[in-house]
Parts: C-alpha cells; structure tokens; sequence
C-alpha cells in the first residue's frame, strides 16, 4: 500500500535522479540522421543498396524525402520499407510531405496535406514514421500573411488527423518565411497561429541562419517547439554555399547545448548540393559529429 510517506520519498528520489541525470528526457544520442534527400539520386536508382551504404557510413536513423501517395517509400510498400530499414540498423523517425495547395500538371498531388492525408498518415503509421513534416512551401503556396493564416489552421487540421495515429505534425523552414510584411515574419504567422502542441517545427540550421535569424533565439522563445533539427553548414564564401557539417561557419557545439531547451528527439544531417560523391560528404559530416556533437 502506499503512503504519503512512501510516495514523497519516492517522488524525493526521482527528483535527486533527475538532478543527476538533466539529459534523461534530452534527445537520445545513439541516433545519427540523414535526411534522404542528401542522397536522392541512390535512392531513386537502388534504395536497398542506398540504405545499406548510409547505415555503414555510421547513421542511425533516416528522414524520407518521397511519398507518392500511393502506398509507396522510394517505390516499397510501407511494411515492405520498414523491414530493408530494420534489416540495415536503422529507423526513419520522420519523413517529408508536400502541403498540396498547388496544382501539378493541373491535378492537386495526393499524399499531402491538402490531398489523400489520411491515407499517408495510415501509411506512414505503419511504416513506424513519428513525424510528418510540410517540408516546402512552392512559391504559389505562400501567399501574404492572411495566407499564411490559411495556412497554419490547415497545418492544425492535419495536425490533429496525426494525433489521432500517435504522430506528431511539424513544420520545416527554409528561409523564405523569414521576409518581413508589415514587420512581421511568416514564420512568426506559422508558430503564433498553430496549437503549439498540434504542430512542432523542424528548425533547418542553414536556412535560420542564412535569414540572419539566431537558432537559439527562436529556441528561448519557443521552448519545446523544436523536436526536429536539419544540421547544414554554410560555408565561408560570399555565396554561403552548402558544406559537410564542421566545414562552414555554423557554431554547432553552441546550437546543441540548446538541445533539451528545444525539445530535440531526433537530427538529421542534410546537404542538398554535394561538390562530389555524396556518401563522401555525409561521411565527412558524421566523423565531425561523433567527435564534436554526440
């Protein structure tokens, strides 16, 4: 039977265990991740061996970047996608979805947000996703600031059609939400007039930064917000190009020690445009992480 003696001393307990241990309910570090899209043209020609080569080169955890909408990961059916995963030592936590607000060849793209949701949410359920992330915003999808409105109360409906598979619905910047209109960001629109806790971002490093926007001031404000991280590089030219993680002038070591403040579960190392061989670079990208962030 217990007591309120026996409960305050075991709430005593857990409260010294949770003093000694601050990162218990931080990010688990055993996952490293690579956003597919690094590596887009493997995939597209032989996602099996891909996957395999990604898991050698040390990752952990993956984010999709396809989803057709029609039951398919990179051309698998979503248990079939799930097992080559869990055969390579790897999980794909979160994966990327289009809002479908934009006509393709004059159709709405099915498997977004606007188009087919429930169906991807199905899928994705049973291809073990955690995270269904609006990944992009096309150029006719954003809008003025009303639109943008329009936008987060979409983003909340599809949030709660995720909630109801046991998914959590963000949202991923690039660097257009950070242009003014009448002194306000897009941005700012997006996280204001979104339940917080039916829709979480996706902080893209690079892109905040390239914005001239502080990544852990957006934390401090926003605590919990961000589960998800792109960890990108600029590098040191005037064009701030994409570069490996450690090679460009993104002060990581300082981002990470944000890391609980965030809300970070899970990363996922991204480079849209390589000057070689991809596996290169995510393998350049990795070494620099074990030894400096993880």
């Amino acid at each position: 039977m217990i007591t309120r003696r026996s409960f305050l001393k075991t709430s005593a307990l857990l409260s010294a265990g949770l003093l000694a241990a601050p990162n218990l309910f931080a990010y688990d570090k055993k996952y490293i991740g690579l956003q597919l899209y690094t590596v887009r043209d493997a995939m597209a020609a032989d996602p099996v061996a891909a996957l395999a080569k990604v898991a050698k080169a040390g990752f952990t955890s993956v984010e999709g970047a396809t989803y057709t909408g029609t039951e398919l990961f990179y051309g698998m059916r979503p248990g079939d996608f799930a097992n080559v995963l869990k055969q390579n030592g790897l999980i794909m936590p979160s994966a990327h979805y289009r809002l479908g607000e934009e006509l393709v060849n004059g159709e709405h793209q099915k498997g977004t947000i606007m188009n087919d949701w429930k169906k991807a949410v199905d899928d994705a359920a049973e291809a073990g996703v955690q995270y269904m992330v609006c990944a992009y915003l096309s150029q006719s999808e954003r809008g003025d600031l009303d639109h943008y409105k329009n936008v987060a109360n979409m983003l909340d409906i599809a949030g709660e059609t995720c909630k109801g598979a046991g998914i959590q619905l963000c949202y991923h910047n690039h660097d257009f939400e950070f242009i003014q209109e009448n002194g306000k960001y897009p941005y700012e629109i997006l996280l204001e007039n979104t339940d917080k806790d039916m829709v979480k971002m996706e902080m893209d490093l690079y892109w905040v930064t390239k914005a001239n926007q502080d990544p852990i001031a957006l934390i401090d404000k926003h605590p919990g917000r961000f589960p998800l991280w792109h960890v990108k590089d600029m590098d040191k030219t005037p064009e701030k190009k994409f570069t490996e993680v450690g090679n460009g002038t993104i002060d990581f070591k300082k981002i990470f020690t944000q890391a609980k403040k965030s809300g970070l579960k899970y990363f996922f190392v991204e480079q849209d445009v390589c000057p070689g061989d991809p596996f290169d670079s995510i393998s350049q990208s990795i070494s620099y992480i074990k030894k400096n962030l993880v």
